[in-house]
């Protein structure tokens, strides 16, 4: 089973810069997309094959979150069930026989960290409720979840300790993700990997010249690590500032 997760920036924007053709060439199971910026219905997503599911912010042009799967889900939630977090389509839980797949784009602290506290809060609900979630059966999360874990994440750690997305209040709450029972796909297969990031500003030649972030995730549950076969990032495909992330479960 092939999973992609993919920030598009604007669907419709990327579907002008090869979405469709790419993600057809990938063929995956399924498909998670995060910062759609739009409503369903505001433009056709031609994706033969497969069952849509969007979650839309209530602030046009802003946010949301979409899954394409091939595979009806058992059921499909959307948000967390916190009515402070779920105004902003961040939020999309699949369920299949044997796992729930959710689909997340985590807010931005954004700049001077304006907005810091309020990830706090979400970082702290959000993990109450992945980890009921295990309880019932295995999780797999994915998505853009703003933060670089450690400096190997990023190309310019020492500069960027007290940005948006490498704050350690932001990083220590991605290790407490992970010790509540879920792993970094990613990492787990390539420990020790540099150098390969999934978002890049749009400043600076930052993509020409590689200065990236890994921020862009796979987590699934430990209870079914064994099924995990490989990841991936898939640096070669444009479309966005992010970069599509792949995981292979047998």
């Amino acid at each position: 089973m092939k999973l992609i997760s993919w920030n598009t920036n604007g669907i419709r924007a990327c579907m002008g810069k090869g979405f469709l053709e790419s993600m057809a060439e990938q063929n995956a199971d399924i498909i998670c997309i995060q910062e759609t910026k739009m409503q369903e219905g505001q433009a056709e997503v031609p994706m033969e094959g497969y069952y849509q599911y969007w979650c839309s912010a209530e602030k046009k042009g802003y946010s949301g979150t979409a899954v394409f799967t091939k595979e009806e889900p058992l059921s499909v939630a959307y948000g967390i069930g916190v009515d402070i977090h779920d105004h902003e389509g961040r939020v999309i839980t699949c369920e299949y026989d044997d796992f729930y797949l959710v689909n997340v784009y985590v807010p931005n602290s954004q700049n001077e960290l304006k907005r810091l506290d309020y990830r706090m809060q979400w970082e702290d609900d959000f993990r109450d409720y992945l980890v009921g979630l295990d309880a019932v059966k295995p999780v797999i999360i994915c998505g853009d979840l703003n933060v670089a874990h450690k400096e190997i994440d990023l190309k310019n750690p020492k500069t960027n300790t007290k940005n948006a997305g490498f704050t350690q209040e932001e990083r220590d709450k991605m290790s407490q993700l992970q010790e509540a029972g879920f792993i970094d796909s990613w990492r787990y297969f390539y420990p020790d990997v540099e150098g390969v990031y999934s978002w890049w500003s749009y400043r600076f030649n930052a993509r020409k010249n590689n200065a990236g972030w890994r921020i862009d995730y796979f987590l699934v549950s430990e209870k079914i690590k064994d099924r995990m076969k490989d990841a991936a990032i898939l640096t070669d495909i444009m479309g966005s500032d992010h970069c599509p992330v792949v995981l292979e479960l047998e």
